[in-house]
């Protein structure tokens, strides 16, 4: 006996099991695809399309409206170009659409963090961006977006050209609310001078109800369009039951509206039109401004990901999409161009621009094989490439996704701030009701207004601002200096650092051995004997052996390498034993053994010295000077000899000095200085992977391993020490704009309060002050963007 499909009402075919529970019941479906499309209206909270649609969903349209263009983001070929995938968790960053206040922020990570199937979700209102981890086998991307958008707000991945179109389209929405509530105030504050200066106070009573009248139709649109914003903020909040910034505001206006009409209407009591009016122009002007500084702030991150060209050209001379673009595909990169993707160079020696990355103006001269990465600018040749990760993997999407993990995860500052802002507008509510109740018991007459400029004057919007703002200006300030951030306390520990633990090779030396010394003892000469010991050290691959590269002679072989493990290789050269390692090996003694120092033996005979050294970084001494200067204590922990690394603590001037420490000597070691002392760890190697954990703070250069990058809450891209004294002095300065703006903010708060409750505040002064107040804050914190080419 055949049955219909419950979804499309197509036959089920004999011998097929697709079913969905719905409405309590397991409901027979006709194939896959229909199974697919059920479960997750099921799984959206959409099952009441079922309940009310007047016939089947058909083939071509299986979906509601509200999932359609949601539900293409669970295809993995879609999510391959914004998602990152650890095998264990999904995680992309969303572009918000609503998103005004901490309590919107708030709101949506409360009911997101509770969903089955979300790992995390961190919302930066700055930025307007939500990071979003997740677990694809118990949850659909399009469920959680879908979740978002029952709460009132739109979310989709984010993408920079997309999230522009998107600024502008919402700022010429803002010009347009903004013009019709200007145009509205001035007509009525032309009424208003009539109205309540009485300037024409012999005119009849028909007269001035005329004018209300008037005044009436030109507040209608201002309340219906121009505050609309405000109205759908506030219902969000109070729909998530808790209380936004919005929520005061759309109170005010729809109560000093109701009774202004109530009083158009009965001829009886005061109107507040041009209040109404007034408030909603100079709150969209200071909304509009704030969105405009925000954008400012915000933008870098964004800016980063449009210099990656749209477009790449293949070998052939095709044109392709760089999102589609594969590791091990080749193309070709003109003059002048930005590289496309990440890769290796085939051809070609080049210049490239890497300010983007690093914040060092200099091109970098790179040869092929070398790595090059997406969006940083090739200089005056072309080359070709080889592509090694896709779009969503390169680096500079790396460093946009930890910039906003970064930012969105909030230091205990922004959190307590939020929670005072939250519970603040509550207490304004109860304030504002005190208020009313209590001059409606001495001079009615005046109630209304007075309870109206305590709702407006004393809206939390500043403090909700003071922080974000400042962090996500600074964060981008970090990013002109080449550092990443990737944990958000990095700011209030970088103030109190009074102890720098670093690493030596890699951190205060380049970690790239180089000869310095060549010294002969025999009848050949300086350029035969580097020649036979390149030779030799061809067949090796220690850190040693690239300091020989240089001396590499095509016309110079060695045969029968051997390589004898700890001492140096041997072989046979024009016929002759020749070997190359340390003196007993070499030289048969210990007697002869120099620090740093390697030995080239020809026939049994002692032929050449040969001294390297790992060079000291130029910009380490005024680092290490400067933090002396400061205050901070300096220990050089190094797996190295002592003989190495006292040679570099005395060039530097290091007091404290833990050498031969392996990695779990290092993690000791740094904690015991914890006890003590608030430490900054600096290092690149694996082997300082457990201690970038351990410390307070750690960085990591950028060229070092990606363990030790992954365990450090900073990346430092272009291995400039100098950097971490700059990145200091403006964690420094945030905290110092932080205390400013939460100073201001609270400090008006506190003074008005009182002026508003005894009635000393008028509507529009109240709203010039609360408008002025959040430009304030907004425009102090942009202070931290100076001088950073943003």
């Amino acid at each position: 006996m055949s049955h219909s499909c419950y979804h499309c009402g197509e036959d089920v075919p004999a011998g097929t099991d697709f079913k969905v529970e719905i409405l309590g019941e397991q409901r027979d479906m006709c194939c896959p695809g229909c199974q697919t499309v059920a479960e997750t209206i099921v799984t959206s909270g959409l099952v009441s399309y079922y309940q009310f649609r007047t016939a089947p969903a058909e083939k071509v349209d299986l979906v509601p409206e509200q999932l359609q263009a949601l539900i293409h983001y669970d295809n993995s070929d879609v999510q391959a170009e914004f998602v990152r995938d650890d095998g264990a968790h999904k995680e992309v960053t969303l572009s918000l659409d609503g998103v005004s206040c901490a309590a919107c922020a708030w709101l949506i990570e409360k009911q997101l963090n509770s969903e089955t199937g979300v790992t995390t979700i961190r919302v930066n209102t700055t930025t307007n961006r939500a990071l979003l981890c997740w677990d694809d086998s118990k949850t659909k991307l399009s469920r959680i977006l879908n979740r978002i958008h029952q709460l009132g707000y739109k979310a989709a991945p984010f993408e920079a050209d997309q999230q522009e179109a998107f600024y502008h389209a919402t700022m010429k929405q803002y010009l347009y609310r903004l013009g019709i509530a200007g145009l509205a105030t001035m007509q009525v504050m032309m009424l208003a001078v009539a109205l309540y200066l009485e300037a024409f106070g012999d005119l009849d009573p028909e007269f001035k109800n005329y004018f209300r009248w008037v005044s009436l139709i030109f507040a209608t649109p201002v309340l219906l369009y121009s505050a609309l914003p405000f109205y759908l903020n506030a219902w969000r909040s109070l729909r998530g039951r808790t209380l936004g910034m919005d929520v005061p505001v759309s109170i005010a206006l729809i109560f000093a509206y109701v009774a202004s009409l109530i009083a158009t209407v009965t001829r009886q009591g005061e109107v507040f039109f041009e209040s109404i009016s007034m408030f909603t122009f100079f709150l969209l002007v200071g909304r509009f401004l704030e969105m405009r500084a925000r954008r400012k702030a915000a933008a870098a991150s964004g800016n980063l990901l449009k210099l990656i060209p749209a477009i790449a050209n293949r070998l052939d001379g095709e044109q392709v999409p760089v999102k589609t673009l594969q590791p091990g595909e080749q193309i070709r990169v003109l003059p002048g161009e930005h590289i496309p993707a990440d890769g290796k160079i085939l051809t070609s020696r080049i210049h490239v621009d890497e300010s983007m990355l690093t914040g060092e103006s200099l091109p970098v001269v790179k040869q092929p094989g070398d790595s090059v990465f997406a969006g940083t600018l090739n200089g005056e040749e072309a080359f070709e490439l080889e592509v090694t990760a896709t779009k969503n993997d390169s680096v500079i999407s790396n460093i946009v996704r930890l910039q906003d993990a970064a930012q969105s995860s909030k230091p205990r500052i922004a959190e307590l701030a939020d929670i005072v802002a939250r519970y603040f507008v509550a207490i304004i509510l109860l304030i504002a009701a005190a208020t009313w109740l209590f001059w409606h018991q001495t001079h009615p007459e005046d109630a209304f207004w007075i309870m109206l400029s305590v709702l407006v004057a004393t809206c939390p919007c500043a403090l909700s601002l003071a922080t974000p703002t400042a962090l996500t200006c600074a964060t981008s300030r970090m990013g002109g200096f080449g550092l990443l951030l990737r944990k958000s306390h990095v700011f209030e520990t970088l103030c109190k650092v009074n102890h720098l633990v670093v690493d030596k090779t890699g951190t205060l030396t380049r970690g790239k051995i180089e000869l310095r010394d060549t010294r002969v003892y025999s009848d050949w000469s300086q350029q035969q004997c580097l020649a036979i010991a390149a030779a030799l050290e061809q067949h090796a691959n220690h850190p040693l052996a690239t300091a020989f590269h240089p001396y590499r002679d095509e016309n110079v072989t060695v045969t029968g390498v051997g390589n004898v493990i700890g001492s140096g290789l041997q072989g046979l050269f024009d016929g002759q034993p020749v070997a190359i390692g340390n003196a007993r090996f070499v030289l048969g003694t210990d007697n002869h053994q120099d620090v740093n120092a390697v030995y080239l033996a020809i026939n049994g005979e002692h032929a050449a010295t040969f001294y390297y050294q790992d060079p000291i970084r130029k910009e380490a001494g005024p680092f290490i000077e400067q933090l002396h200067q400061a205050g901070i204590k300096i220990t050089l922990l190094t797996g190295d000899s002592q003989a190495n690394a006292a040679l570099v603590a005395d060039q530097l001037g290091i007091d404290q000095v833990i050498s031969g420490a392996k990695p779990e000597d290092k993690l000791a070691s740094l904690n015991q200085i914890n006890l003590h002392d608030i430490t900054m760890m600096v290092g690149d190697g694996i082997n300082d992977a457990p201690t970038l954990a351990g410390a307070h703070i750690s960085v990591a250069m950028g060229g070092g391993t990606d363990v030790a990058k992954a365990s450090a809450d900073m990346v430092l891209l272009g291995d400039k020490l100098d950097k971490l004294l700059e990145a200091r002095k403006l964690a420094i300065q945030t905290r110092r704009v932080i205390r400013e703006n939460l100073a201001w903010s609270l400090g008006y708060n506190l003074l008005i309060l009182p002026l508003a409750v005894a009635g000393l505040v008028a509507p529009y002064i109240a709203v010039v002050g609360m408008s002025a107040s959040s430009i304030i804050v907004v425009s102090n914190s942009l202070r931290l963007l100076k001088d950073s080419g943003k």
